[in-house]
This record gives structure tokens, C-alpha cells and sequence, in this order.
């Protein structure tokens, strides 16, 4: 009896693939919480920018 990593995985995709607008927004909020707590703006940006990059099907915003 042992933990199932690739079933694990799998639902964690599913639920990325499912969820995640839900995800972005939250990523998004937590971005913006640190650069009030913690400053670092660039650096937290470029974070969540990578994050949200990682998502499937995301939808591609300008940000001009």
C-alpha cells in the first residue's frame, strides 16, 4: 500500500483542466497580497506570470 503518484497527478491535471480560471484569479490575488506585504514587485509579477503561463487552455491577455 503505497500513494498512487501518477493517479495523483492525473486528477491534479484534471482539476488544473477544469479549474483553472478559478486557479489564475487565485494565483492573481496572492500576487497582489505579496507585493503589499513583501514589495518585490517585478520579481512577484514574473512569478505569477509564470504560474499562470503553466495553465492549459488560458486564454492570452494583452497586458499593453
Amino acid at each position: 500500500m503505497g500513494i498512487n503518484f501518477d493517479e495523483l497527478k492525473n486528477k491534479a491535471q484534471d482539476l488544473v483542466k477544469e479549474h483553472g480560471d478559478k486557479i489564475e484569479d487565485g494565483v492573481e490575488k496572492v500576487g497582489e497580497f505579496a507585493k503589499k506585504k513583501f514589495g518585490h514587485e517585478d520579481k512577484v509579477d514574473s512569478v505569477v506570470d509564470k504560474i499562470q503561463d503553466m495553465i492549459p487552455d488560458k486564454p492570452k491577455q494583452d497586458n499593453a
